[in-house]
């Protein structure tokens, strides 16, 4: 077929009525070609959620990464209750460059408990998008995992004159945990103007495990008053509320998009961290311009978000050892964060089979990290951490400037390529630091902190790396039934704030520096070199002309240098640990060493049966596998998800669907040795969930867990959910996270 033209649009149609409420298409550019519509690049391993996909998930999570759940190339590292970080293909966290609405959000706290998608509740969630690997460099950046795009809903507007009115408002209850919460979201709109408020609380006790979580193991570690009773998991109860008030206007062929957001989390406590979040308060703004000009498309964008974060025991962690008169003083930490970011992109029709993009983005990132003096409420902590404030980070900046250029190619009707390059500087610095106290040599009370913090203040601080991503990807199309892709990128993340700057060799103040919870401490290096990661991807994807079924099948290989992994450190030498120490948590160092990841990602789906009595019959299953190897060491990477598969079989039977479904895990055995990572056994979950849609009420209910069988997360880390934390040996080394045990689960959503 001969491409007759190109017409540049942007999902949400500029024509009246075009923002209303059943629109679903993302926010990018559509080709059509002489009526056909060619599916955008990237890659077919990329996956994408929308709704009913995410309505069916959302009363039975308050973690918005949990959507993620079950997709091609995605694994979960266990945290709080609402803080999941994902991974994709083995990279996670500051890895894969998460975007919400737009922005870029960073985590300040030396444990990333904020995470990104921490800021908006499943409730809110209008559409999420995964690029795994192969991701464009005009969404890519500071990554090298892939990128995640989640957004809320787009906005709507009246048709005609009349006043548009509309919303939503909804409720659930989870048993484990007495988990309950509630949503509400209104809309008031002319043709022009759309005002809607969303908002979101969410609140939950500590889980339980399926059996008893000492017989699991933390029994032999058992003291009076140090372990919760029976099978609770401690330190995993959170409260949150997440709000938004947005304004958009709308003018022929351009919108103006502003929102405001502000979040109040009281609570959220970590079952593998050390400390708690006992508070975190964040406000932000989010402008956004979209416009269909002669050319082609412009979309403009500026952002801030302020975020004031408090940690400190929670109420599982406050006993050091006996009974409850014995607690700990405290160890309040502050953290205060500001990002400022600002983008613009312009897609422009070269010819008729050319798309040009090209923008660029900058982002302003402050950070200040204190620590104040603990209150001597007990005479052993007199002097060892007071009389200062505590400064892990002072005036942390990191600037980052990028530019891209990409075009997107229809050759004919079978070839497709995507081409792509990106450049970018960060810009890293931070001010002097102290410690608790100024002592000239450590005692049993004075841990010696002006040596570290001498040593680090008589360094040139400031850092400049200039990054460079490149992407190059092609697609076959040799028939109405198989569609083939393969590419190359090379992408670069430069370090975080923590993993050059955290300076003390205090083993207590480094394990309060810690971000994947595996109960160890982390000691930074300023030179650490920006990771470069080179991926190799190829897609199958076989289905038939109606897509009632589907194969895809998703080999990569990727090759990191300079990744940054950990070392065992000896802190009194300033030197690696040598012999290597086993089965206790131990103070590391962030150092660069090579390491290469592979894997496969199989998904597919296809119809069983279709009868008048019993409804439409679908089953469905993604399995992932990844490897990961240090190269430098040949020591496994750390979280890395063994072998695991979802099936699920669905059903649609007039205003109901059912659905069952069969998680499966193998057994971790490849661990971090040097992290000292605990192996986990393999295990099998059953979930049932059903849901009901009438008028304009939808019911959701179901059964997570089926059986109460009892597992330890592969990727929840060391257990640190109780006893005297502050201490490198205060928490037993051995102890996984459990994961959760049978839950039930309602949720009621009523539109207006």
């Amino acid at each position: 077929m001969q491409l007759k033209k190109i017409t540049f649009c942007i999902a949400l149609a500029f024509s009246p009525g075009a923002f209303a409420a059943e629109t679903t298409e993302a926010a990018l550019p559509v080709v059509e070609v002489a009526g056909k519509k060619v599916q955008p690049l990237p890659a077919l391993s990329d996956s994408a959620l929308g709704g009913t996909n995410i309505a069916r998930q959302r009363a039975s999570t308050s973690d918005t990464a949990k959507l993620l759940d079950g997709q091609p190339g995605i694994s979960l590292y266990g945290a709080g209750g609402v803080s999941s970080l994902p991974a994709i293909h083995g990279l996670a966290d500051d890895r894969v460059r998460t975007k919400v609405d737009g922005m870029d959000l960073i985590s300040s706290c030396p444990n990333h408990m904020n995470s990104p998608l921490s800021y908006i509740d499943p409730s809110s969630v209008g559409s999420v998008n995964v690029f795994a690997g192969i991701a464009p460099v005009s969404i890519g950046g500071d990554s090298i995992g892939g990128t995640i795009q989640v957004d809320s809903a787009v906005p709507m507007f009246a048709t005609g004159e009349k006043t548009l009115l509309q919303g939503q408002a909804g409720v659930f209850y989870r048993s484990n945990g007495n988990a309950k919460g509630a949503n509400l979201s209104a809309t008031i709109a002319s043709e022009n103007l759309s005002i809607t408020y969303d908002g979101a609380i969410a609140e939950s006790g500590n889980y339980k495990a399926a059996k008893s979580f000492k017989a699991a193991g933390a029994a032999a570690v058992d003291k009076p008053g140090h372990w919760l009773a029976g099978d609770e998991a401690g330190s995993t109860a959170y409260k949150t509320g997440n709000h938004s008030l947005g304004f958009a206007f709308r003018n022929t062929n351009h919108l103006i998009d502003l929102k405001l957001g502000y979040q109040d989390i009281p609570y959220e406590l970590y079952p593998n961290q050390r400390m708690d979040m006992l508070d975190n308060i964040a406000h932000r703004f989010n402008l956004r311009y979209l416009g269909q000009l002669d050319w082609g498309v412009l979309e403009a964008r500026a952002y801030q978000e302020k975020v004031d974060h408090f940690m400190d025991f929670g109420v599982d962690k406050q006993f050091l050892y006996g009974t409850a008169p014995n607690v700990a003083p405290g160890m309040p930490m502050y953290t205060k964060g500001k990002t400022s970011g600002a983008s613009v992109k312009a897609e422009i029709g070269m010819a008729q089979q050319y798309l040009l993009r090209v923008g660029g983005d900058y982002q302003s990132y402050r950070l200040d990290d204190w620590w104040p003096p603990s209150p001597p409420d007990q005479p052993a902590f007199i002097g060892g951490m007071s009389p200062n404030t505590f400064w892990n980070i002072n005036g942390g900046k990191r600037d980052r400037l990028g530019l891209f250029a990409e075009t997107e190619t229809n050759w004919n009707t079978q070839w497709l390529s995507l081409l792509g390059i990106r450049a970018e500087q960060v810009k890293m610095d931070t001010g002097p630091v102290q410690g608790y106290n100024n002592a000239a040599a450590p005692s049993m009370y004075y841990a010696g902190y002006l040596q570290s913090a001498t040593n680090f203040n008589a360094l040139n601080r400031q850092r400049t790396d200039n990054n460079l991503d490149l992407t190059a990807l092609a697609r076959y199309i040799p028939d109405d039934n198989r569609t083939f892709e393969f590419g190359y990128a090379q992408k670069t993340r430069s370090p975080n704030l923590y993993e050059r700057y955290s300076w003390s060799r205090n083993a207590m103040a480094l394990i309060m520096n810690n971000f994947v919870g595996d109960g160890n401490g982390y000691l930074g290096d300023p030179d650490l070199q920006p990771e470069v990661a080179h991926t190799l991807s190829a897609t199958g994807d076989w289905h038939d002309a109606g897509r009632t079924w589907e194969f895809k099948a998703t080999p990569y290989y990727t090759r990191v240098s300079d990744y940054i992994d950990a070392v065992q450190w000896n802190r009194t030498t300033n030197l690696p640990l040598t012999p290597a120490a086993t089965r206790q948590f131990l103070i590391l160092k962030h150092a660069n060493q090579s390491a290469r990841l592979y894997g496969l990602d199989v998904s597919g789906h296809f119809l069983l049966a279709k009868t008048d009595g019993w409804g439409e019959f679908t089953a469905s299953g993604v399995m992932n596998y990844v490897n990961g190897k240090n190269q430098t060491t040949g020591d496994d990477l750390y979280n890395i998800m063994p072998l695991n598969m979802k099936l699920a079989v669905a059903q649609k039977l007039g205003l109901w669907s059912n659905r069952v479904e069969l998680q499966l895990v193998k057994r971790k055995n490849n661990v971090s040795d040097a992290r000292q990572e605990m192996q986990t056994p393999g295990y099998g979950l059953v979930n049932l969930r059903a849901s009901y849609e009438w008028k304009q009420a939808r019911f959701d209910l179901g059964i997570e867990n089926l059986f109460d069988k009892f597992y330890s997360l592969p990727l929840g880390g060391g257990y640190a959910g109780q006893g005297a934390t502050m201490s490198l040996a205060g928490i037993p080394w051995g102890v996984p996270v459990p994961g959760m045990g049978r839950s039930l689960y309602a949720g009621a959503t009523v539109k207006f």
